[in-house]
């Protein structure tokens, strides 16, 4: 397991699943469609694809650089908040 801001942190499959539910939706001739939340789907796997491809500046002296970028920052935070990171 990585340690990511001296702590530990997994993706809540579950949270995710819940955050993008299936809505039933009335349609034309009286059947009706399930449609996930389109727009939160979109901005949640976004945010995914930024924690998942950050990539750590190196120093070939100095080692790993500490800071982290903003997209990666407030991706961390919006997940975190939505509960769909949560600490381990």
């Amino acid at each position: 397991m990585l340690k990511l801001f001296n702590e530990h942190y997994y993706i809540d499959l579950n949270e995710i699943e819940k955050a993008v539910n299936l809505e039933v939706v009335p349609s034309s001739g009286g059947t009706s469609e399930q449609q996930i939340k389109y727009v939160k789907y979109e901005m949640i796997k976004m945010m995914m694809e930024v924690l998942m491809t950050e990539r750590e500046e190196m120093d070939e002296m100095l080692g790993p650089k500490s800071s982290t970028t903003i997209p990666f920052k407030l991706s961390f935070n919006t997940l975190l908040n939505e509960n769909i990171i949560k600490q381990y």
